[in-house]
């Protein structure tokens, strides 16, 4: 009888040891799985740099030196274009944009910055004519046809107009997004309907 009970003991012993086991098993996925993830995200975080992280005025004054030794540079006026952008420098960025476009004219993202920097500063004529160029320098330009659209609508207050921008960018891409959460079709389907 007593080597029942201990026959008894060690099976009870072997189950809770598979089971607690088994958690061990799954405890360990779970925190592997919130670990990696957490250090994946920590780490393309540390290599992406936010515009808060980024030192502007010694980003500009560098694109300054550049340009002082190579005026030509397209590269780098649009650089310095894109900085004033990004600190919301409207006047500065719509000139540098300019020069850009001067060494180079037929560069449909430029004007398509452009474009935004003269709806940026109360100019809505002026974007519309900058998303027109580009538009006609590319006409699958998608990012010139979105924001014309988006001028023609809060604007300039031209709905149908700005419906039918958007239309024709559907025609170039059926799936395009209006935002990170709204697809271009249920932005139209919304003014539609409002």
């Amino acid at each position: 009888m007593s080597e029942e009970k201990v026959s008894n003991v060690t099976y009870i012993t072997k189950q809770k040891a598979l089971f607690i086991g088994l958690i061990g098993v799954f405890i360990g996925f779970v925190f592997g799985v919130w670990y990696t993830t957490y250090k994946l995200d920590r780490n393309s975080s540390a290599d992406t740099q936010t515009p808060q992280s980024i030192d502007y005025t010694k980003k500009i004054k560098n694109l300054l030196a550049q340009i002082a030794n190579s005026p030509n540079d397209v590269s780098t006026w649009t650089q310095l274009g894109h900085a004033y952008y990004d600190t919301e420098q409207f006047a500065k960025a719509i000139d540098v944009y300019i020069k850009s476009l001067s060494l180079k004219p037929d560069n449909p993202d430029v004007l398509t910055d452009l474009g935004i920097m003269y709806r940026r500063s109360n100019q809505p004529d002026m974007a519309i004519e900058s998303f027109d160029k580009a538009i006609r320098i590319d006409p699958k330009h998608e990012s010139s046809r979105f924001n014309k659209g988006i001028v023609l609508m809060n604007d300039l207050k031209e709905r149908e107009k700005a419906l039918e921008t958007w239309e024709k960018l559907l025609e170039i891409n059926p799936i395009f997004m209006s935002s990170k959460d709204q697809s271009l079709d249920q932005l139209i389907k919304h003014y539609k309907e409002h």
